[in-house]
């Protein structure tokens, strides 16, 4: 699948509104922040087209898996030169590879996916990773709901960065990212049907919220890769916390809740103006 696309502002700034930490939205030429191509290139399908789950029915760009579970697992970004707000890319898109597996929770289908965005020459090549599982045990009685608003999910603490989520908050990056998977907003859908315990945090909004510790703490480092891996889900209203590692050359950066990582990535970025040692 090949389509030419604009790099949106109106995506990107309701993005920078809904972090709300302080950093100003990217305005027209200057250069997208790192994974924020997830928000500013929105892919919206139409109606007739949704499955059960909200997503897409598969069998048109994604293959027939009759599985129900959805997940975001991880993937791969480079990143050879950001892509500009206000600016035409190519994006190229093909499933690279369908694998089935059997583990601890049943079967499972793992598809890999690889994207391309270019001006004539790659600027950002992506690889995401999506497993699709057999069902859980629906909840008999859904749990109570978060009635509290977080207010801005960013806070600093002497260790780190604290992160909030409530249904709001979900419901907001939903839109933004032409997200319509119903676990995200959908209370009775991801309790009921899907057995969640509670709306469950997007995989992109995790591994962004890290990204975006690299722009508040080290505001000067160009980000050239950035390799993200769920591994295991947040539910809304959950406390978590964003931390970091830094190494040579990057950082590690892991988004913890009260029973473990939740998300990490792993960054390789130097300073504007030097290459790498």
């Amino acid at each position: 699948m090949t389509t030419a696309e604009l790099v949106d502002p109106a995506p990107a700034a309701a993005l920078a509104a809904l972090f709300d930490n302080g950093l100003p939205a990217p305005r027209p030429g200057e250069d997208l922040p790192p994974l924020w191509h997830w928000v500013a290139l929105p892919r919206w399908p139409v109606s007739s087209e949704l499955g059960p789950d909200g997503h897409p029915a598969r069998g048109t760009f994604l293959p027939p898996i009759d599985l129900p579970r959805r997940m975001f697992a991880g993937g791969e970004v480079l990143i050879h030169r950001a892509p500009k707000i206000g600016e035409t890319v190519t994006r190229m898109s093909i499933v690279d590879s369908v694998t089935e597996k059997s583990g601890r929770s049943g079967k499972l289908v793992i598809v890999v996916v690889r994207t391309v965005l270019s001006d004539g020459s790659p600027l950002v090549e992506e690889r995401q990773d999506i497993i699709y599982r057999e069902a859980g045990t629906p909840a008999s009685e859904a749990p109570v709901q978060p009635a509290d608003l977080a207010g801005a999910p960013f806070r600093r603490t002497k260790d780190g960065w604290d992160f909030a989520t409530d249904p709001t908050l979900l419901m907001r990056f939903s839109a933004a990212t032409a997200n319509p998977h119903r676990i995200h907003y959908d209370w009775p859908y991801a309790t009921r049907i899907e057995g969640y315990p509670s709306l469950v945090v997007h995989g992109p909004l995790m591994s962004l919220a890290l990204a975006e510790v690299l722009r508040l703490d080290s505001p000067d480092m160009r980000v050239t890769r950035l390799a993200h891996r769920n591994l295991a889900p947040l539910f809304c209203g959950q406390p978590a916390q964003l931390r970091t590692e830094p190494r040579p050359g990057g950082a590690t950066l892991t988004l913890v809740g009260d029973a473990g990582p939740r998300t990490s990535l792993e960054a390789d970025y130097h300073e504007e103006g030097h290459s790498h040692a």
